[in-house]
């Protein structure tokens, strides 16, 4: 496994934020990983009956997270710091955000309950995967988003601002901004 980098002198982190094959079960990843998931039961054990240090927690484990924005628990990271939140900004229970990429979310969006943004990616390569390799690519939410209830967004996928994507969508590519997209795979049924 250790061939895959011979002639490459980043870390597995530093390969990991670049969108390129990484060790998946790297010991630092691994031990990043462990903290993140530490904070965020402890931001869930605050939430809401303790909101000024379910706040500082929420600073403590994201990237950056704008004034205003509320984010209900429980919620799920792999690392939390590659995640930077708008101002404003309402997550619903149970957001799921893998963030081995950086997931960026903008001012005014709503997301529903049970959303899931995906930046991690596989080989096809079966071998790869037997030795753990992943990769990621970014999400980026525009300003003024509403994703409903369930909405999965896959690795490398933007959606340009004000655009809604209805509950259960499964979004796979990018959407333009001011749309209504609905379905697995997302299609645009109409402009705003």
């Amino acid at each position: 496994m250790t061939d895959y980098f011979k002639d490459d002198p980043r870390t597995q982190q530093e390969r990991m934020l670049a969108g390129d094959l990484y060790i998946a079960d790297d010991p630092v990843l691994a031990r990043a990983n462990r903290d993140a998931v530490r904070i965020a039961a402890e931001y869930s054990r605050i939430w809401p009956a303790h909101p000024d240090t379910a706040k500082r927690i929420l600073r403590r484990l994201l990237g950056s997270v704008g004034e205003g924005t509320e984010i209900r628990a429980p919620l799920y990271v792999d690392y939390g710091k590659h995640i930077s939140i708008g101002a404003r900004t309402f997550i619903n229970f149970n957001f799921t955000a893998l963030d081995v990429a950086a997931i960026t979310i903008g001012d005014d969006v709503q997301i529903g309950p049970n959303v899931q943004l995906l930046t991690p990616t596989h080989p096809l390569d079966a071998q790869q995967r037997r030795d753990k390799l992943e990769a990621g690519k970014p999400i980026t939410i525009g300003n003024n988003v509403w994703l409903g209830g369930g909405v999965i967004v896959l690795p490398g996928v933007t959606i340009g601002e004000n655009t809604v994507v209805g509950a259960g969508a499964v979004v796979t590519r990018d959407l333009p901004a001011n749309v209504v997209a609905l379905g697995n795979p997302a299609q645009v049924k109409r402009g705003l």
